[in-house]
């Protein structure tokens, strides 16, 4: 990449205050840039090395260059009575920063810069939070990063925010789910004022003892940071209570954090639908689209009282889209190919977070940067855990889990099913089911299969044929045994010219499309062609309707963070 003002001596691009030394073999940053070099060397001084043969290596010389019968040119401001250096190559006006794709994450890469990536390492706080969490990063897996906004006030210009005084509650929580493949990512926002059992928790306290906490029934999901001297590692304890999903690692910021990483990339865009003037947050916005940072964009994500019902799920869900638009902003050409910013982002984001000990080295964190960046916006959903009013309360101030919901949210999650995916897939789906199920269907009588166990409890193949025998008609069946090998999925195989009976037996049976494998058939007992039916682990019992897809569950909330959508 040619840097910008390149040649100018008061104009110098951060990524060539990078320079090679000669001695260490490695980069090392420049604070006061060299003027610019001549193109043609000067004078050689007097020493040693200034007249007669240079020696190269044992047993060869180099003879000195011959003198051009011309006047000599002066010497390069700035190098006068020094050696000439040698020109760095293009090759190694390499750019060694990198950039990723997450709001709280955008580090150092690159061979060189050790020295710098030490100070970044000085910026990051970090917590042990022992078995609550992993005990390290692991680049070929599926991870869980629970990322936490407290309401601590530290730096100036904070005072008007959060409580007085207060430890540092969690306020703002996301727990970021990135797939195992990197195809795709679920944030999923946990209200503050979402009532949970917090569980006793062990903490490290300042001189390396360890202290268990007790757990506290029926409280705010806020409370588990903060109160009692509780850290990170009891809120990501309080997570795995209430979802069920293992937080791997955490990352926390203050109100400080939005202000410098905001200012760092000159703002981010936001957009409302009505003019805005809150006098609580101070926050005075046009209608329509604005960029906002530091200051301004604080106020953003926390006020309450300027969009939806003036409650904390309205607020969510400004939040969530002001991330969207601070991911986009980072992964932007503009951000990711400016070396001053992407210096800027790197000290804004190490000086704003505290994260696990099992991930508090720069490197770490770079990687963890990379691993994020292969993840499209468009497949990054934004959603809140899906809750209801407190049914204990008269007034209405608390939420509680929706149980007809949540858990089906949960599972995809652990499960490491994208919700993107799954709209995806269900589109195919329906272009499957229609091209295979549609068509003529044989008797129930003239379908010939055989049973298969694959994953199934035992015994299934044998109460799957009973039913058929006697309740679904399917006289021309027999039991298979068990197959080669496990599958997870429940499969039927046939050849081309029976796709009537294996839609009948599909009708019969609820499988879906996708279910249906196209292939060759197999000999019966009786010498005839059959097709075969494989139950795999999702076979829900003799007669239970089977359906392939996982079906989208109806989200209370949702976006990818590739869209650009207006508060309201």
């Amino acid at each position: 990449m040619d840097a910008q003002g390149r040649g100018r001596p008061d104009d110098v691009d951060p990524a060539d205050q990078w320079v090679l030394n000669p001695r260490t073999g490695e980069y090392e940053l420049r604070l006061s840039p060299s003027a610019p070099e001549s193109s043609v060397p000067g004078p050689r001084t007097a020493g040693p090395r200034a007249s007669g043969r240079r020696t190269t290596a044992p047993g060869r010389e180099v003879p000195p260059q011959r003198r051009r019968r011309a006047e000599p040119e002066a010497p390069a401001p700035g190098r006068r009575g020094r050696r000439p250096e040698k020109k760095k190559s293009r090759g190694k006006r390499a750019l060694l920063w990198t950039g990723g794709s997450m709001a709280f994450v955008v580090l150092v890469a690159g061979v060189g810069g050790y020295v710098y990536l030490k100070h970044l390492e000085g910026n990051v706080s970090t917590t042990d939070v022992g078995t609550a969490g992993s005990s390290s990063f692991k680049k070929d897996e599926a991870f869980n990063i629970l990322i936490i906004g407290t309401d601590k006030r530290t730096g100036e210009g904070n005072e008007g925010y959060g409580d007085k005084g207060s430890a540092g509650h969690a306020d703002t929580n996301i727990l970021l789910h990135v797939a195992k493949d990197r195809s795709n990512a679920t944030a999923l926002s946990i209200p503050r004022d979402l009532i949970v059992d917090i569980p006793d928790c062990e903490t490290t306290q300042e001189d390396g003892t360890k202290k268990v906490i007790p757990g506290s029934s029926g409280v705010r999901f806020n409370q588990s940071l903060g109160d009692l001297g509780r850290d990170a590692g009891c809120t990501m304890r309080t997570v795995k209570e209430v979802t069920g999903i293992q937080p791997h690692h955490f990352m926390m910021a203050d109100f400080n954090a939005v202000k410098t990483l905001t200012t760092a990339v000159d703002g981010v865009d936001v957009c409302v639908e009505k003019a805005v003037d809150d006098p609580k947050s101070h926050l005075k916005l046009p209608a329509g689209e604005s960029t906002v940072e530091g200051e301004q964009a604080l106020a953003f994500v926390r006020t309450r009282h300027a969009f939806g019902n003036e409650g904390d799920l309205d607020r969510i869900k400004v939040q969530q889209q002001f991330l969207g638009s601070l991911m986009r902003k980072m992964s932007s050409s503009d951000t990711l190919t400016s070396p001053t910013k992407l210096v800027k982002l790197a000290e804004a984001a190490t000086k704003a977070l505290t994260v696990d000990s099992a991930i508090g080295k720069v490197g770490t964190l770079k990687d963890i940067a990379l691993e994020l960046k292969k993840v499209p916006t468009k497949n990054i959903t934004f959603t809140t855990v899906p809750v209801i009013d407190n049914p204990a309360e008269k007034v209405k101030a608390t939420v509680v889990v929706n149980e007809a919901k949540g858990p089906q949210v949960f599972d995809m999650i652990k499960n490491d099913i994208s919700f993107t995916e799954v709209e995806q897939k269900q589109k195919k789906e329906k272009a499957a089911v229609a091209a295979r199920l549609k068509g003529e269907k044989s008797e129930p009588g003239e379908v010939r299969v055989r049973v298969m166990n694959g994953g199934a409890p035992a015994g299934s193949a044998q109460q799957e044929l009973a039913y058929l025998q006697t309740q679904a008609g399917v006289s021309k069946s027999e039991n298979a045994g068990n197959a080669p090998a496990e599958v997870a999925k429940t499969t039927l195989e046939y050849a081309p010219d029976q796709a009537d009976q294996a839609r009948a037996l599909a009708e019969i049976l609820g499988l879906s499309g996708a279910a249906m494998k196209p292939g060759e058939s197999v000999t019966n007992t009786q010498g005839l062609p059959t097709m075969t039916l494989t139950l795999g682990k999702d076979f829900k019992g003799a007669g239970v309707k089977l359906d392939g897809s996982v079906k989208k569950p109806d989200l209370d909330t949702e976006s990818t963070a590739d869209q650009k959508l207006c508060a309201s």
